[in-house]
């Protein structure tokens, strides 16, 4: 086992936490760490440390952390900073292994807390505790069962997210867990005054259960080794990040906000085009593009195809294009085979391929995207959800018109199970768009979501999501020398 794994496992795998600076005051982080955790089903040991209280929450409280009697993995620190170095040397006398340091007042404040800072971090380092922030806001751990970030415990996924703002962050994990996408990780860094995020990509490149890494920065500590970690991970897995501080006024704000350096936005894109690193443009692409990556194939060039409506496939084109991905003109044959299967007035099909405004089935737009697939110079499909009336809420009349909608109920069933199927059958990706608000009422995007195809309200989001599945499968080539 790396040591990076042994020394984090006591943060994000603790059989016991104790909590220095507990309180039953609701307003109090000293009260959120303790009750989100026994809230959400955290299995381990809790120790409230508070000199001034019996109980906090109906669990004994301790004097110091020296006195709890049992062993303790992880510390989390809530008092006031100019407490936190006698709070640490207590951790350190009780052979504590990791430290979340949610105090605030170090080096994002003044020159004085940047001393402050590297105070604690001496003594946390003399007793071999490593830690997370200060100046943070905890995290969730789908290993540990551990929650003390958020008011209610994200769904178990195989995303890891990795912020550098908590609250900002928090509420990008939010909006993920609200659209049904799951984390395996949160952690909000903070200062970085221990560890930094090459130390958190390098834990999560060696969890089997990470599948994609999301990376929001506003600057790097230690520029050589997140090169040299991010390379070793990236043969493992994908990480897509999103960097504040882009723009000279937000270089600015970053220092302020986590003591963070901006540093050359040039040279930061370089890195990234070197590394193969996934560069999102705006905050929430980065799970846009990890949900695609988690479930779909990479694609073996950057050829894509496109299936919908008129100004859905020029809006889709569009985006493919700022993002240097081609949409190549079908040979005729394929377009004379796929003019068959489409309305008399709709155009010759060169991609994209459009059914005019006519009715279709399941079935039609399942076997136009199976021929689309089919064909050697395509490597991949953007298309829209299959269509399924049963999702328009038609009231049924009467007998006939109830038999007519059981039928088309049988062909959307069956064009939906061919439509799902056909990613591994060709090993080649598919994303899908569907312009509703209602998707989650429609079983046709459900199903597909639940295989593995995404489903996004936007070409552009598409567009993105086959952009990042492009420069990840570029880099896996790359590796194998292909």
């Amino acid at each position: 086992m790396a040591d990076i794994v042994k020394q984090l496992d006591y943060i994000f795998k603790p059989r016991s936490v104790a909590v220095i600076g507990a309180s039953d005051n609701v307003t109090k982080w000293g009260y959120l760490v303790i009750e989100r955790p026994l809230r959400t089903g955290y299995k381990g040991a809790i120790y409230p440390v508070n000199p001034q209280a019996d109980t906090i929450l109906g669990l004994p409280s301790y004097r110091s952390v020296k006195d709890i009697p049992g062993s303790v993995d992880l510390a989390v620190i809530t008092t006031q900073a100019s407490h936190v170095p006698s709070v640490m040397q207590q951790c350190v006398d009780k052979g504590v292994k990791g430290a979340i340091l949610i105090s605030a007042g170090f080096a994002e404040a003044s020159i004085e807390g940047k001393d402050l800072e590297e105070k604690v971090m001496a003594i946390a380092r003399s007793g071999g505790i490593r830690c997370v922030g200060p100046n943070c806001m905890g995290i969730w751990s789908a290993a540990g069962q551990l929650n003390n970030a958020f008011l209610t415990s994200p769904k178990n996924g195989e995303i890891a997210f990795i912020s550098q703002s908590g609250t900002f962050g928090g509420y990008m994990a939010e909006l993920a867990s609200a659209k049904g996408y799951g984390l395996r990780m949160f952690v909000s860094i903070g200062n970085q005054g221990d560890l930094n995020v090459a130390d958190y990509i390098e834990y999560l490149s060696y969890d089997d259960e990470t599948k994609a890494i999301i990376l929001y920065m506003e600057g790097v500590k230690d520029g050589r080794r997140f090169f040299n970690v991010c390379r070793e991970a990236l043969k493992k897995k994908p990480i897509i990040l999103y960097k504040g501080g882009s723009s000279p006024a937000g270089s600015r704000a970053v220092m302020s906000h986590t003591a963070a350096i901006a540093g050359s936005e040039i040279v930061f894109q370089n890195v990234c085009r070197q590394l193969g690193l996934i560069r999102a443009e705006e905050s929430f692409q980065t799970f846009e593009m990890a949900i695609a990556l988690l479930g779909q194939p990479l694609p073996p060039g950057r050829r894509f195809a496109i299936l919908g409506t008129g100004g859905q496939s020029v809006a889709s084109i569009d985006a493919c294009q700022r993002l240097g991905l081609e949409v190549p003109e079908l040979d005729r044959r394929t377009s004379e085979r796929l003019m068959a299967m489409l309305p008399p007035h709709a155009p010759m099909p060169k991609n994209p391929v459009d059914f005019a405004g006519s009715y279709r089935t399941a079935v039609d737009e399942a076997n136009v995207v199976e021929i689309l697939l089919q064909q050697d110079y395509i490597d991949g499909v953007i298309s829209n959800v299959p269509i399924n009336p049963a999702a328009w809420g038609h009231k049924v009349e009467n007998a006939s018109a109830s038999a007519l909608l059981a039928e088309i109920a049988a062909g959307v069933e069956k064009g939906t199970k061919q439509f799902c199927q056909l990613p591994r059958k060709y090993n080649k990706p598919i994303v899908c768009v569907r312009w509703s608000s209602e998707v989650k009422k429609d079983t046709v995007a459900e199903k597909l979501t639940e295989a593995g195809i995404p489903v996004y309200e936007t070409p552009e989001q598409c567009a993105r999501a086959m952009y990042a599945l492009t420069v990840y499968a570029e880099l896996k080539r790359a590796n194998r020398g292909v």
